[in-house]
């Protein structure tokens, strides 16, 4: 399994954003779709909102792929 560290520049960044810049998706719609689908999990938890916001400490896991959120 592959783990990924995004940095936050501002408070939070979105799911949809998170998954971008961990390059798990190619652009919004394909970040959008991998949502839709339930292939998403923040906190271990199935999460559907692509406009989540995640603070620093959240895990998100997307296939086997991880990302934390860190400051």
């Amino acid at each position: 399994m592959e783990t990924v560290e995004i940095k936050l520049r501002d408070e939070y960044i979105k799911l949809g954003q998170a998954l971008k810049a961990a390059g798990i998706a190619e652009s919004g719609v394909d970040a959008k779709y991998r949502i839709q689908d339930g292939t998403v999990q923040v906190n271990g938890k199935t999460e559907l909102q692509r406009g989540k916001k995640l603070f620093a400490g959240d895990v998100v896991v997307c296939g086997n792929v991880t990302v934390k959120v860190v400051e």
